[in-house]
């Protein structure tokens, strides 16, 4: 069941107070928030109703969702920014160490390993990255770029750009379907490979974050308060945050984007709550 409002009136200080919110000194990202998937893109992306024919649908109080996919070619607009000195040989999400002089990128639900194109719409420069982290958690934005790429694409002096993103491949391979017009620096740079994957990627395993604490018995006490809202368990995700471990506490048994999305705008369990994949 939703938190009773006494619970909740009495956790929002301490949620913010114990890591709700972050912000850093490397760039004007990496701050934990509420921030769309897709920006602006709804006049460029691929729908789900596109796909119906080939996906599994399912139901839930007597709504129809669709599971959620990515494919290659997909576009989607929305706000870029940058991190790197201050995470530069940190862990990233998916346990490689980050080094803010590759194209890599975070990105909220993209599966590890995604290779998308990034342009700029300022100035119409283009980098290549591969999705190894999750983020950025900011109302608005789409992705966090390694500093190389920022630079590549002139953005790193305002920290924060307008951009276009398009899926490439999959596995770390760019689909030799997807090669034209592809920024020659970052084709040259032998981190990337072209070949055969799959056309479309069904993703799963949605979470919603409802928390986030430095303390370990905080976010224990908070899951414990949140053990089953709605039919979906509370569990706790351990990164980290400048050096720290963060303690995140999510719900889980999302099967579908647009079912996690729902869930938050209809009961509004936490400000700021967010989707994720694992």
């Amino acid at each position: 069941m939703s938190l009773p409002i006494k619970i909740l009136l009495f956790l929002l200080p301490l949620l913010f107070w114990t890591g709700c919110s972050f912000k850093t000194s490397y760039g004007p990202s990496r701050t934990y928030g509420e921030g769309p998937l897709r920006g602006d893109s709804t006049e460029i992306k691929d729908t789900p109703q596109m796909h119906r024919a080939t996906m599994r649908p399912y139901q839930i109080d007597g709504k129809w969702y669709y599971p959620s996919h990515v494919d290659v070619g997909e576009k989607s607009m929305g706000i870029a920014s940058w991190y790197g000195p201050n995470f530069h040989g940190k862990k990233t999400s998916n346990g490689e160490t980050y080094s803010m002089y590759a194209r890599t990128a975070a990105h909220k639900t993209f599966p590890m390993n995604t290779i998308v194109k990034v342009t700029n719409r300022e100035n119409g420069k283009s980098t290549i990255v591969r999705i190894n982290d999750r983020g950025p958690f900011v109302e608005g934005r789409i992705i966090d770029l390694s500093n190389t790429a920022a630079k590549e694409i002139d953005m790193v002096t305002k920290g924060t750009a307008p951009v276009v993103v398009e899926v490439l491949g999959f596995s770390g391979i760019i689909s030799s379907d997807a090669t034209k017009e592809l920024p020659k620096e970052a084709m040259n740079s032998k981190e990337f490979k072209v070949g055969k994957v799959e056309k479309s990627v069904e993703l799963s395993r949605f979470l919603v974050q409802i928390g986030a604490f430095r303390n370990k018995e905080g976010a224990e006490r908070f899951r414990a308060q949140n053990s089953d809202v709605k039919g979906y368990k509370a569990v706790i995700r351990e990164f980290e945050l400048e050096g720290k471990p963060i303690y995140r506490v999510m719900l889980s048994g999302f099967k579908g984007e647009e079912e996690a999305r729902d869930f938050i705008a209809r009961e509004k369990i936490v400000s700021g709550a967010f989707v994720i994949t694992e």
